[in-house]
């Protein structure tokens, strides 16, 4: 997976054929989908993020949200603000060789599809995996849903060349708006994803597991059922410190991710980016502004740790 590169163009032909026959970008989901489509089943599946000759430095982002209750709006806004972040990170030089998955989260106590991930890809087949998502919008109404086991399989089903080479974490981005379940259930990882766990697994086990290698955010926007809540903000600060942000716009959500690889990437500082998006027309500014002045002025530059990639030699990561 991660070969082509994505174009506007193919997304905006994509755009005018759906609006002339009255198509959904969502046509799996809305024709009355009730399982996993097949491309986004995790049972057995580990998702990858390859270099290649076309893209000899990969960098892997993924993107999961929360689909159940008020938050099952959010992939149409994603799907509608592609151009933008794939303007930003391609166009502007925020990350070399972005790779781009998404997936979706609900609660694997009673949603019929808890889990759904797409594969790592640099052109519009991730425009694709993100149309084969249900929008089921269920979730337990307990202000917990399945968050847990999206990062176990973050943390033990991917494999980036980004960090077996060259040590490099990839860019995790959850986008929701309640807790994780307290522990990683082995009957529901059995069940939905076919590990073979001993036992449970505390949340905090599986969070340092997934920040090994993945530097790891939380988008909490506004709008959602609990925009705002600070049990839901300070469950996830104790597990991501100041990486738990939050958003005053869901549409901002696209030109929050783009910004915040671009300072991970050292491509820009914060004020750079900030102006990239005026020039660009953007009324996320403001929000975005905000969003990220704390993780902007807390960063830590990149460093050169003892690492010993795949292939031999020495690496860096993001701290």
């Amino acid at each position: 997976m991660g070969s082509g590169i994505w174009s506007t163009d193919v997304y905006d032909a994509a755009d005018r054929y759906r609006r002339a026959t009255g198509a959904s970008a969502f046509s799996y989901s809305d024709s009355g989908a009730r399982t996993v489509h097949p491309a986004l089943d995790p049972r057995g599946a580990v998702r990858e993020s390859r270099d290649s000759a076309e893209h000899p430095q990969s960098t892997p982002i993924a993107v999961l949200f929360d689909v159940t209750g008020s938050m099952g709006h959010v992939p149409r806004v994603l799907q509608s603000k592609l151009p933008q972040l794939l303007g930003l990170l391609l166009r502007q030089g925020y990350a070399r060789d972005p790779q781009v998955m998404f997936g979706a989260i609900g609660d694997a106590t009673c949603d019929r599809v808890p889990l759904q991930v797409g594969q790592f890809e640099s052109d519009n087949r991730m425009d694709d995996d993100l149309g084969r998502i249900v929008l089921e919008g269920g979730g337990g109404g307990q202000m917990t849903e399945s968050y847990e086991l999206a990062l176990h399989f973050m943390a033990r089903h991917t494999v980036t060349d980004s960090w077996d080479k060259r040590g490099r974490r990839g860019y995790l981005f959850i986008i929701g708006d309640e807790l994780a379940y307290p522990r990683v259930k082995a009957s529901e990882v059995a069940r939905l994803i076919g590990d073979d766990l001993a036992e449970d697994v505390p949340v905090r086990q599986v969070v340092d597991e997934v920040t090994a290698r993945w530097d790891t955010y939380y988008l909490l926007p506004a709008g959602s059922h609990y925009a705002g809540n600070r049990k839901v903000l300070d469950f996830w600060r104790g597990l991501l410190g100041q990486n738990a942000v939050e958003l005053e716009d869901l549409d901002a959500v696209c030109e929050t991710i783009a910004l915040t690889v671009g300072l991970g990437e050292q491509a820009i500082d914060l004020d750079t980016g900030l102006r990239d998006l005026d020039r660009a027309g953007s009324t996320a500014t403001g929000t975005v502004s905000k969003a990220l002045a704390r993780l902007d002025s807390g960063r830590r530059a990149v460093a050169t740790l003892p690492f010993t990639p795949t292939g031999g030699g020495s690496g860096v990561t993001r701290l």
